[in-house]
């Protein structure tokens, strides 16, 4: 737990799946409120917003 008490969400080794949840100012969270992805899935989350810009000049999120 972070020192506000909530969870800090995390980057993992992982698999690449393709699969993972693009927001805005709050953290994409599984059934179970957690906020986690692999490094392979947050990679093609970046590329696909530098490729495809959705986000400019603003903060997203992005897990599964």
């Amino acid at each position: 737990m972070s020192r506000s008490g909530r969870r800090d969400p995390w980057i993992a080794p992982g698999e690449h799946t393709g699969r993972f949840g693009v927001g805005r100012d709050q953290p994409v969270v599984d059934a179970d409120g957690h906020s986690r992805i692999s490094v392979e899935d947050a990679a093609m989350a970046l590329i696909d917003e530098a490729e495809l810009p959705r986000f400019v000049q603003r903060r997203f999120t992005i897990g599964y």
